[in-house]
C-alpha cells in the first residue's frame, strides 16, 4: 500500500498501517511501513515465496528506487544475469522483486515489457520524484488507486484505501449486465483499477497518467500447419509450467477434470512426480466433478485431495467471500474456488491452475454463435429488420425468439462478454430506468480496431479485455489470497500467448465440429488419456439454481425483503424473479444471484449490518430478523 502526498511532505504511516491490517491475508509472513522520503509512505504485507529469508519490502535499490511488488517474475534469473553481466548491477537480495527495480534503473519504464510473470508493482523514483506503477499483461494481480486533493493512494485491494465516495451508477449498470464491474470501474466513484496490461505514472501535485504496455491481439494467418503449431504450443506450455513451479515453498495444483487443468497437472507432474492436486465438488448429484478429477489424478499417479461443499458451508462463508471481493462479483463458481483454496492452503503455499485457456484458445460454447447466426446475417438488411420485428412481437420464452434476437443484432451490439445477465428491458425494470441499456464504453474502442478480424476472434478479444480480468482472474486472486495461497496461471504466460496469437480461428473454434479448443487438445493429446483430452469443457459447476429452490431460498427471500439496497435496485421485481424461479416457471437463478450478491455486498460495506467474519447467521444479522 502506498501514499504519495500531493504537497510532497509529511507521511501517512498510521493510515498505511491500518490499511495493511485489512489485507493481512495477502501476506501474513511479514509487514513493514516506511516513510521512504518526505511525502512518500510505503507499506507491504508479504507472502514469502521466493528468497523467503530475504527480499523484505518496501525494498530499496541503488539508493534511488523504492519498491512494493506483489506477484512473481518467472524470468528473473535470466534478467538478473543480463543486468549483472551487461550493466554491473549490484543486488542485495536473491529474489525477483529487486530485479524489477534494477530493470527500471538500467532500462527505464520499458523494462516492464521484458517481464515474464504476474505482478502489480509500485516503484518510487527518488531522483525524479516520480511514481511508476503497473500490472501484468492479463491482469492476474490487482492494483487499485484513488487520486485525492491530498495525493495518490494505491493498494492491491480496495478495502484498504482510506478514501471513499458514492456508488458509481455506471459501474452498477455494467454489473447487472455482466455480473461484475469491468475495469477500470469499481462501485466506488472515487476508486479505480489500473487496467490489465497498463502502467501508471504520477508526480506529486500532478495528474495520474495511464498508458498501455501490452495489448492482446490475434494476428494469425488464415491457414497454418496444425501439427507444427501443436508442437510449438506443447513446448511453450511445458516451458511455462516448469517456470511456474519455481518456488522456495511447497507447490500443488488445482484439478477440475477438464482438459485445461489436466494439461497443467500432467506437465507439472513431469517435473514434480509427487505433486499434490486439489479438487472441489458439491453434495448434490450432477454438480460434482470429483470422480472425473480423481480419475485423471489416478491416471497420472498423483496425490488427490477432494473438498465437498454443502449449502450450509456456503451460507456461512458468503459474507466473508463478498468482503474479500471488494466489489460484488456474481459468478457462482467462485464459491467452490474459495473452499478449494482453503483446503489447499493447509498443504501448500502455491498452486497452479488452468485459467486463461478458454479465452486464448476458444473454449467457450458461445464462441460457436457466429456459425449459428451466419445464415440470418447473410440475408439483406431489410429482411433482417423484418425478422427482428417478428421477434419483438413474440412472447418471452417462445422457441426461436432468442435466436432471432441474436442473429439480427450486430456482434458489436450483442456481445460485450461471456456473461449476459439482465438484458436492456430487464435492466430498465431493475434499475427503474437508470439507465435502460448497456453503455458501450467498455467495448467500442476494441471493436473499432478489430474490424479486420473474424467474429470468433473478436469475441475472444472482448473476453480477454473484460471477462478475463474482471471475472475469472478477480475471483482467482481473491479466493486464493483469502487463504494466503498464491495461485499461478501457466496459460497466461508471454510465450504461450505468442503461440496462441498465431493460431488460425479454425484451429480454435471450428465450424466443422462441436469441439472447442481444437489446437490445445491436439497439443496435449499425448500427455493425457484420450477421454480427458477430448472431454467437453467442465469447470467448478455450482448448484445455485438448486440452492435457491431449497436450502438457500429462505435466506434469499429475507435478504431481498430487508436489504437497504432498494434505493438502487427494484427489489420487488427481484423477489418476483425469485418466486418464479422457485415455482419452476423459469430459471432465474443467475439474475437472482446477481441481485443477492449486490444486496449482500451492500449489507457488508454500506449498511454494515452483516459482520463478514461471522457468517450469515451472525448475531448482528439475526438481530434484524
Amino acid at each position: 500500500m502506498v501514499f504519495i502526498s500531493a504537497a510532497g511532505e509529511g507521511d501517512a504511516c498510521e493510515a498505511v498501517a491500518a490499511g495493511l491490517r485489512l489485507i493481512r491475508h495477502r501476506g501474513p509472513d511479514d509487514a513493514a511501513v516506511a516513510a521512504v522520503q518526505p511525502g512518500v509512505t510505503m507499506g507491504f504485507q508479504r507472502l514469502a515465496i521466493i528468497d523467503v529469508d530475504g527480499s523484505r519490502q518496501p525494498l530499496t535499490h541503488a539508493a534511488r528506487w523504492d519498491l512494493c511488488f506483489n506477484g512473481e517474475i518467472y524470468n528473473y534469473r535470466e534478467l538478473r544475469d543480463e543486468l549483472v553481466d551487461g550493466y554491473g548491477a549490484v543486488f542485495t537480495t536473491d529474489g525477483d522483486a529487486e530485479v524489477l527495480a534494477a530493470a527500471f534503473h538500467h532500462w527505464g519504464p520499458e523494462a516492464v515489457r521484458r517481464l515474464r510473470g504476474m505482478f502489480a508493482y509500485v516503484l518510487w523514483d527518488r531522483q525524479e520524484r516520480r511514481l511508476h506503477a503497473g500490472r501484468d499483461p492479463f491482469g492476474v494481480k490487482p492494483l487499485y488507486y484513488a487520486s485525492t486533493p491530498d495525493g495518490l493512494w494505491l493498494a492491491n485491494e480496495r478495502k484498504s484505501l482510506p478514501v471513499g465516495g458514492g456508488l458509481d451508477a455506471d459501474a452498477l449498470a455494467h454489473y447487472v449486465s455482466m455480473q461484475y464491474a469491468p475495469e477500470p470501474y469499481t462501485l466506488d466513484t472515487h476508486v479505480r483499477r489500473v487496467p490489465a496490461g497498463c502502467a501508471l505514472t504520477y508526480e506529486p501535485g500532478g495528474q495520474v497518467r495511464l498508458h498501455r504496455h501490452f495489448q492482446p491481439d490475434f494476428a494469425a494467418p488464415a491457414h497454418a500447419d496444425e501439427r507444427v503449431l501443436a508442437g510449438q504450443l506443447r513446448d511453450a506450455l511445458r516451458d511455462s509450467v516448469r517456470a511456474h513451479l519455481v518456488a522456495d515453498v511447497p507447490v500443488g495444483a488445482f484439478l477440475s477434470g477438464g482438459v485445461d487443468s489436466s494439461a497443467v497437472v500432467a506437465l507439472a507432474a513431469e517435473v514434480k512426480p509427487d505433486l499434490q492436486v486439489f479438487s472441489a465438488g458439491f453434495d448434490i448429484a450432477g454438480y460434482s466433478e470429483l470422480d472425473l478429477a480423481q480419475e485423471t489424478a489416478a491416471g497420472l499417479g498423483l496425490r488427490f485431495t477432494p473438498t465437498v461443499v454443502s449449502a450450509a458451508d456456503v451460507l456461512e462463508a458468503l459474507p466473508r467471500i463478498v468482503w474479500h471481493l471488494d466489489d460484488p462479483l456474481a459468478d457462482p463458481s467462485l464459491i467452490p474456488l474459495y473452499f478449494l483454496a482453503r483446503t489447499a492452503a493447509e498443504h501448500v503455499r502455491v498452486v497452479l491452475s488452468g485459467e486463461g485457456a478458454d479465452e486464448l484458445f476458444g473454449g467457450y460454447e458461445i464462441y460457436r454463435e457466429p456459425f449459428a447466426t451466419a445464415p440470418v446475417q447473410r440475408l439483406p438488411r431489410p429482411v433482417q429488420g423484418a425478422l427482428r420485428r417478428v421477434s419483438a412481437a413474440m412472447p418471452d420464452g417462445v422457441r426461436g425468439k432468442s435466436y432471432l434476437d441474436r442473429a439480427t443484432t450486430p456482434l458489436e451490439q450483442r456481445y460485450y462478454g461471456n456473461a449476459r445477465i439482465f438484458d436492456a428491458e430487464q435492466k430498465d425494470l431493475l434499475l427503474r430506468g437508470r439507465p435502460a441499456a448497456l453503455r458501450t464504453d467498455v467495448t467500442d474502442e476494441l471493436y473499432a480496431r478489430t474490424e479486420r478480424l473474424d467474429p470468433v476472434s473478436r469475441m475472444q478479444l472482448v473476453d480477454l479485455h473484460t471477462w478475463l480480468p474482471g471475472d475469472i482472474l478477480t475471483k482467482a486472486d481473491r479466493m486464493s489470497m483469502a487463504h494466503s495461497l498464491e495461485l499461478r496461471v501457466p496459460f497466461l504466460d508471454r510465450h504461450v500467448y505468442e503461440v496462441a496469437a498465431r493460431v488460425p480461428a479454425a484451429l480454435r473454434v471450428s465450424p466443422d465440429t462441436t469441439q472447442t479448443k481444437k489446437l490445445l487438445r491436439a497439443a496435449v493429446a499425448g500427455l493425457l488419456p484420450a477421454p480427458v483430452a477430448e472431454r467437453r469443457k467442465v469447470g467448478f459447476a455450482t448448484p445455485a439454481r438448486v440452492w435457491l429452490r431449497g436450502e438457500i431460498g429462505d435466506w434469499a427471500h429475507e435478504l431481498l425483503s430487508r436489504s437497504a439496497a432498494g434505493e438502487h435496485l427494484d427489489l420487488a421485481y427481484a423477489r418476483s424473479l425469485l418466486v418464479a424461479h422457485q415455482r419452476m416457471e423459469a430459471d432465474n437463478s443467475r439474475k437472482v444471484w446477481t441481485v443477492l450478491m449486490f444486496c449482500l455486498w451492500h449489507a457488508v460495506f454500506v449498511e454494515r449490518s452483516v459482520d463478514p467474519h461471522a457468517g450469515v447467521a451472525s448475531p448482528r444479522w439475526a438481530a434484524r430478523r
